[in-house]
């Protein structure tokens, strides 16, 4: 059943479909490998939503109806709440970009960046600052919870079976069309490690080896030999580093949206979402001062009007005589 379900995830994640350019998902840099235990931290509703959009590729849409529509088991609302919980959790930002590029103009963009790893606000504010984020004191992993004994090898010496081993282990389990002895799947063991080495999943290998039988397989190592040669997934190129001063970012509180630096979003969340209440105003001058100043002005106004006001002497009606002699 837990095969069914992780094959189901599977084709909601290839599914899933894209925002638009330039927006929806982003994965944030400087994270941890992936392992079974990334969101165990979590509730099970919210480990369960981020594990979805952990395997989401880049681009893709990751609002609440989007998530709802792809992520069967759980509704717009508390699709919508998870993602509140893992921006709180450190998982999450909401940013807007304003993206520089060589002869175009510049535009906005709202991205969403995720991290498996969670983070704390100040590598938040770093990142927002376009700082490559320097490696943090990592927190203090979580107890594992203690190892069953090993069962005890037939064969002494015998090595433990490799990840690539499992993933053509797997196939089998997933489909029994596919079932490969010991021996193929150590025959197959460097092709899937290549596909490893690319990035892949075990996961992938065994949905890519089941994928699209035929009614009845005849000789199962012979048609995985085929798909893990001819469909092997072309080697991801190494991230461009980013240049200095291309990208501006703003952080934007994930309820409303109110853009703010980093120190105004503690949490991902501005002072409204987050329901404290407005500082009292503190004023640079006294109440009473600003009254008598406010006075003063209009007393020295008053003094100044009056004085335009007052009426002045009259005239003379004879004028003085005039000082050049009269001509002859």
């Amino acid at each position: 059943m837990a095969e069914a379900n992780s094959s189901a995830d599977a084709r909601a994640v290839t599914a899933h479909p894209q925002a638009k350019p330039g927006y929806g998902k982003r994965t944030a840099p400087d994270q941890a490998r992936r392992t079974s235990n990334d969101f165990a931290h979590l509730p099970p509703r919210e480990a369960s939503i981020a594990a979805f959009i952990d395997r989401l590729p880049e681009g893709a849409a990751m609002d609440a109806k989007t998530l709802a529509a792809s992520v069967p088991d759980y509704g717009q609302a508390a699709c919508r709440t998870a993602l509140n919980r893992l921006t709180e959790a450190g998982h999450l930002r909401r940013v807007t970009e304003r993206t520089k590029s060589d002869g175009r103009s510049n535009h906005w963009v709202t991205r969403t960046y995720f991290t498996r790893t969670p983070r704390d606000d100040d590598w938040w504010a770093d990142f927002q600052a376009g700082n490559v984020p320097k490696p943090r004191q990592r927190p203090e992993p979580r107890p594992e919870p203690p190892e069953e004994p090993e069962p005890q090898p037939r064969a002494a010496g015998k090595p433990p079976r490799s990840q690539a081993y499992e993933a053509l282990a797997l196939a089998g389990r997933m489909d029994p069309r596919m079932t490969l002895s010991a021996r193929d799947c150590k025959a197959l063991e460097p092709l899937a490690e290549e596909w490893l080495a690319r990035g892949a999943t075990p996961e992938d290998i065994a949905r890519e080896l089941t994928a699209g039988l035929p009614p009845e397989v005849h000789h199962a190592a012979s048609v995985a030999r085929y798909r893990l040669q001819e469909k092997i997934p072309p080697e991801r190129p190494a991230p461009a580093p980013a240049a200095p001063g291309r990208v501006i970012r703003i952080l934007e509180c994930m309820l409303c949206r109110t853009p703010g630096r980093p120190e105004a979003l503690p949490g991902g969340f501005c002072r409204d979402c987050r329901g404290e209440p407005t500082p009292p105003t503190v004023y640079a001058i006294p109440p009473r001062e600003v009254r008598r100043r406010a006075d003063a002005i209009r007393a020295s106004i008053g003094a100044v009007h009056a004085a335009a006001l007052r009426p002045t002497a009259p005239v003379p009606a004879t004028a003085a005589p005039c000082a050049f002699p009269s001509p002859t």
